[in-house]
């Protein structure tokens, strides 16, 4: 008795379930943004019930006024809730979709599963400007630019050093550019010491140490806007660039095969990336690792394809921040941790794996 072959799917069925499986993870991370956004300003020295916060947002944000929240909220709560805590967590929103979104670029551009601005010495870079513009340049010749533009002088600074050191001799590879990252950030690091040692300002100084830890307590309606612009076009962007960035980890001869411009499209990246962790450090400091650890684990649930990869990692980057805000604001009973240490004590340990391991989707040049 012949046995008839069983049916194989047709190629469409295995692209249609992909979808499907891409767009329930990212309703499910869409879902869980929202709804830690609700829960995270519940938390804080005053605990504020969720129903009653979503009630204050809804009011402030829509004037909904369910069950007459405008008569029945305190005036304490409703400025907890809208003048501190909203902003603040939408500031950690901005800034972790933003950082995964440069790692998740700088990555796959370089072609190092290393890559991270903070671990390349870009977010050390931005600090220096920052730095420079508070301490130095409040009368300056240059005093009109805001503080913005001389974190993204001193990013990109930073990254022209980092690709300089790093191609130096012979091929660029994993251990050359994190050695040439290590000296950028000591450099300046070293200079932003200098300038704080230097300075006469003592509200400089506690500004600048804002600067070096990372923190969203100065989150406020008149400054996010800015970041969240940045973000907002830097997405788009580096979405266009799908294709080349999909192109890219197929090795440089492949890409340059199918008619990429490897030094044009690196440039744009480095221009694109540096501008946003400028403008990121410029508005909550230094804030290290989320580059590097989110882009990492969101390749293992949606693959390297940047067309998926790129706003699931800034949507997995959002949620990752919110929680490191929360616990960075409730760890200790008398005040806050600044945040940057939460993702220090996270990232160092995935750091030191992905350093050793350095197994997931590159190659080992």
């Amino acid at each position: 008795m012949t046995q008839v072959p069983s049916r194989q799917p047709f190629p469409f069925d295995a692209v249609i379930r992909k979808k499907q499986v891409f767009l329930g993870w990212t309703t499910a991370l869409i879902t869980g943004v929202l709804v830690s956004v609700l829960l995270a300003v519940c938390f804080g020295t005053v605990k504020i019930a969720p129903e009653a916060a979503l009630k204050i947002i809804l009011f402030k944000m829509f004037h909904i006024n369910i069950g007459d929240i405008a008569a029945q909220a305190s005036r304490a709560h409703l400025d907890i809730i809208w003048e501190i805590r909203f902003p603040r967590i939408l500031m950690a929103v901005i800034t972790g979709a933003g950082l995964a979104m440069c790692g998740t670029a700088m990555q796959s551009s370089v072609q190092n599963p290393l890559a991270d601005p903070y671990i390349l010495g870009i977010s050390a870079g931005a600090s220096l400007g920052a730095t420079f513009s508070i301490l130095l340049n409040a009368s300056g010749i240059f005093s009109g630019l805001p503080t913005a533009f001389w974190a993204f002088i001193g990013a990109l600074a930073a990254s022209l050093l980092v690709m300089v050191l790093s191609g130096i001799g012979s091929q660029v590879s994993t251990v050359k550019m994190v050695l040439a990252g290590t000296i950028a950030n000591a450099l300046f690091s070293a200079f932003s010491s200098f300038i704080i040692y230097i300075a006469s300002s003592a509200e400089g100084i506690r500004t600048v140490t804002f600067w070096t830890m990372g923190s969203l307590a100065a989150a406020k309606w008149n400054n996010i806007l800015l970041p969240g612009l940045g973000v907002l076009l830097g997405s788009i962007f580096l979405l266009a660039q799908s294709r080349n960035l999909n192109a890219l980890l197929l090795g440089e001869e492949a890409a340059t095969t199918l008619g990429i411009t490897l030094q044009a499209v690196r440039r744009n990246i480095i221009l694109v990336t540096a501008l946003l962790t400028g403008l990121i450090v410029s508005s909550c400091g230094v804030i290290g690792f989320v580059g590097l650890i989110i882009p990492h684990i969101v390749r293992g649930f949606v693959g390297s394809d940047h067309r998926r990869l790129l706003p699931s990692a800034m949507l997995t980057g959002a949620l990752f921040l919110i929680w490191a805000d929360v616990l960075a604001r409730t760890a200790l009973p008398s005040g806050e941790l600044p945040i940057g240490i939460i993702t220090a004590l996270i990232g160092a340990p995935f750091f030191m794996y992905v350093l050793f391991k350095n197994s997931l989707g590159f190659s080992n040049k």
